[in-house]
C-alpha cells in the first residue's frame, strides 16, 4: 500500500450513526501489485493541486466539508515509468485524482458503467465525481464489463461490487487478498452495513458488501477503503 493522502471530515458521513461532530482523518490509499512481468497500480489517490486548494482546482467548494492532505503524491511515491496497468476502483477525487498525472501510454481499467455515469450529467452530480479528475485519459481507457481476469490467468481477478457508485469495482489478488475498495470504508462494515450516508445504489452496496464478507468468511484478507485502524502503509500479503 502507498500513502496518496488524507481527508479529515465528520465521522457520521462515512459511517450511519456515527457522530457529525467528531472530526476523523482517513488515510487514502493507492496500491502496487508487482508480478514477474507486471507492476499494476490500483487507484491513484489525490491529485496535488487538489490537496493544496480544492476549491480552485475544482471550480467548486463543494469538497469544503473535507480537509485534504497530501505529503506526496503518487508521482512522488512511484517511478510511474515502471507501471504497466493501471485499475480505477471507482472515479471519486480521492482515488481517480491522481490520473493525470500518469505516463500517456499506461492503459487505464475501468468498468464501463462507472466510465459512463462520469459522463451523464446526473450521474455526475449524484456521486459527486469530478470530470476534471479524468477528462484528460480518454485515451488511455479500456472499458470492461462486469468480473474480468485481468492478465488471462486468473491471478488478478477484476470484481464488479456496485453500489457505492455505478461501477465499483474491488481486486482479487490470487486467492487470499481482496482489495475491496470502498465497498465498505470500515472492516465492520462487511458486517454491520453502517455505509456512508451517500451512495449511488444502497441495496446495491450491501449485495457488494455481502459478496466480500463471504469470500472473507472463506479465509480471504478483505481490505476496507478507508479504516484508519486497518489502511497503513506497507506490504501486504497476498
Amino acid at each position: 500500500m502507498v500513502d496518496v493522502g488524507s481527508f479529515t471530515s465528520a465521522a457520521g458521513i462515512w459511517r450511519r450513526d456515527d457522530e457529525m461532530d467528531r472530526q476523523v482523518r482517513f488515510p487514502i490509499p493507492a496500491y502496487v501489485i508487482e508480478t514477474e512481468e507486471e507492476r499494476i497500480l490500483v487507484d491513484a489517490g489525490l491529485h496535488p493541486a487538489a490537496a493544496e486548494n480544492a476549491a480552485r482546482h475544482y471550480d467548486t467548494d463543494e469538497l469544503g466539508i473535507f480537509e485534504l492532505e497530501l505529503e506526496a503524491s503518487i508521482s512522488v511515491r512511484l517511478d510511474l515509468s515502471t507501471i504497466t496497468k493501471v485499475v480505477v476502483t471507482h472515479l471519486h477525487f480521492d482515488h481517480a485524482g491522481g490520473l493525470a498525472l500518469l505516463p500517456a501510454s499506461v492503459p487505464i481499467i475501468i468498468q464501463r458503467r462507472e466510465w459512463d455515469a462520469g459522463h451523464d450529467t446526473a450521474a455526475v452530480k449524484k456521486n459527486f465525481f469530478r470530470p476534471r479528475d479524468y477528462q484528460s485519459v480518454d485515451e488511455q481507457i479500456v472499458l470492461i464489463d462486469g468480473d474480468h481476469d485481468l492478465l488471462g490467468d486468473g491471478s488478478i481477478q477484476l470484481l464488479l461490487t456496485p453500489g457505492h457508485t455505478p461501477g465499483h469495482q474491488s481486486v482479487r489478488v490470487g486467492e487470499r487478498l481482496v482489495l475491496g475498495g470502498d465497498v465498505t470504508h470500515f472492516a465492520s462494515g462487511l458486517d454491520d452495513h453502517r455505509f456512508p450516508i451517500f451512495a449511488d445504489n444502497f441495496a446495491a452496496q450491501s449485495a457488494s458488501a455481502d459478496r466480500l464478507r463471504v469470500l472473507r468468511d472463506s479465509g480471504a484478507l478483505v481490505r476496507p477503503g478507508h479504516d484508519p485502524d486497518v489502511v497503513v502503509p506497507g506490504p501486504v500479503a497476498a
